[in-house]
């Protein structure tokens, strides 16, 4: 079976969250059943299958907001929040 097509909210709507210095805010719930990128309460959550082992919720994240922005994942970086469910993201333009 295969998994269903993610429902990203729009791209404009990403980047309207990302203040004048290029910092994007997300909270983060690895180890979810699902992957899912939505707007609640004006942030943007992720919602990541990967479990917070060796970094690899992390990078799920930066792949998951780099495919809603339609860039490549080296565009988006961590900047803050390695081990924390608040996450502070660099997106370059």
């Amino acid at each position: 079976m295969a998994r269903p097509k993610l429902a990203l909210p729009s791209p404009e709507a990403i980047r309207a969250l990302v203040d004048g210095e290029g910092r994007l805010a997300v909270k983060v719930t690895p180890g979810a059943r699902v992957e899912a990128l939505e707007l609640a309460e004006g942030r943007l959550v992720a919602k990541v299958r990967a479990k917070p082992e060796d970094g690899k919720a992390n990078a799920a994240v930066i792949d998951l907001v780099a495919q809603a922005l339609g860039v490549g994942s080296s565009r988006v970086s961590l900047l803050r929040g390695a081990t924390s469910r608040e996450k502070l993201f660099a997106v370059a333009d």
